[in-house]
C-alpha cells in the first residue's frame, strides 16, 4: 500500500529577472514525494537545487507550474498564507543554524510556537521535550555562543520539529561541521526518518546524500536522475 502523497510538483519553472537578463533556474520540474520518505537533492552550484528547496519550503513561488503540499495548492498563495504554511507544515534546518544569539536554546526552540500564538506554559514544555529528543535537555538555558557547532545544529533541529511539521527540510545541514559532528547530526536525521518524519536534505556531498533512501539530481534546472538508493 502506497503512503499518502505529501509533495506534488507539476511542470515547475522559475525564472529570475536579473537586470536585462532572464535566468531560468528551474525548467519543467515534476516531482512526487510520499509521506515518510528520506530524500537527498544534489547538484552543482547553479543546478537549481537551492531554488527547488525554496519553492518546496514555501520561501519562494514558481513562475509557472503547480505545487501541492498535502493536496493543497500552495503555489498560488500570497505571502501571509505561505508564512502560515511554513510555520505549521515545514521545519527548516540551515547550514548556518540561524539561531538568535541572545536567546537561550529553549527560547530559540520556542520561536515557531511564539509565532503560532501558543501560551508560555505550552511553549516551555514542548521546547523541553524537543531538546530532550535531540540530546540537549541539559543545555536549555545555554546561549548559542556557549554551545558547540553540533549542539547549535541540534537546537536548530529541535526548533524545526517543535510544530510537528509534515516536512523537514535540511539545507547543507553539516556544511559548517567537522566530520565527526556531521555524523552525529546525520544519525539524528536518520533517527527522525525512522520515527516516521519526511526528511529532505539538500547537499552537494555524496556521503551525506548516501544517508537518504532516494536521490534526486539536478542539472541546469532539470531533474536528470531520480532513483531509489541501493542497499
Amino acid at each position: 500500500m502506497e503512503a499518502p502523497l505529501l509533495i506534488e510538483l507539476s511542470d515547475i519553472h522559475k525564472i529570475y529577472e536579473v537586470g536585462a537578463d532572464r535566468v531560468h533556474a528551474l525548467r519543467g520540474v515534476d516531482l512526487r514525494i510520499e509521506e515518510g520518505e528520506y530524500v537527498a537533492v544534489m547538484g552543482a552550484s547553479g543546478s537549481g537545487k537551492s531554488t527547488l528547496m525554496n519553492i518546496l519550503g514555501c520561501l519562494d513561488t514558481p513562475t509557472t507550474g503547480s505545487y501541492r503540499l498535502k493536496g493543497r495548492l500552495v503555489s498560488d498563495l500570497d505571502d501571509d498564507a505561505l508564512a502560515g504554511i511554513r510555520n505549521r507544515e515545514i521545519g527548516f534546518v540551515f547550514q548556518t543554524f540561524n539561531l538568535l544569539p541572545r536567546s537561550t536554546a529553549a527560547q530559540n526552540v520556542e520561536l515557531p510556537l511564539v509565532y503560532a500564538g501558543r501560551d508560555a506554559g505550552e511553549r516551555e514544555r514542548r521546547a523541553r521535550e524537543a531538546l530532550e529528543a535531540v540530546g540537549l535537555g541539559d543545555r536549555a538555558k545555554h546561549r548559542p555562543n556557549e554551545l558547540s557547532g553540533g549542539q547549535r545544529q541540534r537546537v536548530a533541529i529541535a526548533r524545526a520539529l517543535i510544530n510537528h511539521p509534515s516536512l523537514l527540510l535540511a539545507d547543507e545541514p553539516t556544511g559548517n561541521l567537522d566530520s565527526t559532528t556531521s555524523e552525529e547530526i546525520l544519525r539524528i536525521l536518520d533517527g527522525l526518518h525512522e520515527r516516521g518524519h519526511t526528511v529532505l536534505i539538500v547537499t552537494h556531498e555524496e556521503d551525506i546524500a548516501a544517508h537518504a533512501h532516494r536521490l534526486i539530481r539536478l542539472h541546469d534546472g532539470a531533474v536528470v536522475e531520480d532513483r531509489t538508493a541501493t542497499a
